[in-house]
């Protein structure tokens, strides 16, 4: 056993070494701290909703306190729809970045969708990411104002941004 190393002896791994390459080459010339001292931060620029009623409606971020308690869109029962959002990442990567929506009438829980977004590292262009598709119920009682609650979280489970909003929904015709 002699001239062996073990996992838990001093020095970088070989999966140590390729991690370090990998953030490099994510990061490009982008100067940063690869050794995890700087913690990413994501900026929301603004939330999208894509409909086929009405095209598209963009919402700057942060929500203006004038806003707040105001619906942020309406849709008609039984349309399709789509949520985009704008962000940026400065100083590292963040990884494994992550969404759930969450879904409210009249105090009741009636929708949770979660997904991945994926690892994002900064860059000088803001990327640009739509949640997957939905379609919003249909019948008298799916219409209503409803609330809703966004989060955005990475591996580390540090919360990049919490938007709490309102959107109706509407008879259509």
């Amino acid at each position: 056993m002699e001239g062996t190393k073990t996992s838990h002896e001093a020095g970088p791994s070989s999966e140590d070494e390729s991690l370090r390459r990998w953030k490099e080459k994510l990061l490009g010339c982008i100067e940063s701290d690869l050794d995890g001292q700087v913690d990413p931060e994501v900026k929301f620029h603004s939330i999208g909703i894509l409909s086929e009623d009405f095209g598209e409606i963009v919402t700057p971020l942060p929500v203006e306190e004038s806003q707040n308690g105001r619906t942020l869109f309406t849709l008609r029962e039984g349309s399709r729809y789509q949520l985009k959002l704008q962000f940026s990442v400065m100083h590292n990567l963040v990884s494994g970045l992550t969404y759930s929506n969450t879904v409210w009438k009249g105090g009741l829980q009636v929708d949770q969708s979660k997904g991945m977004l994926g690892t994002f590292a900064p860059q000088k262009e803001p990327y640009v990411y739509a949640l997957k598709e939905d379609t919003t119920p249909s019948g008298a009682l799916a219409r209503g104002v409803y609330s809703a609650k966004l989060k955005f979280e990475d591996d580390d489970k540090r919360c990049h941004m919490e938007l709490k909003y309102l959107f109706e929904i509407k008879k259509s015709g």
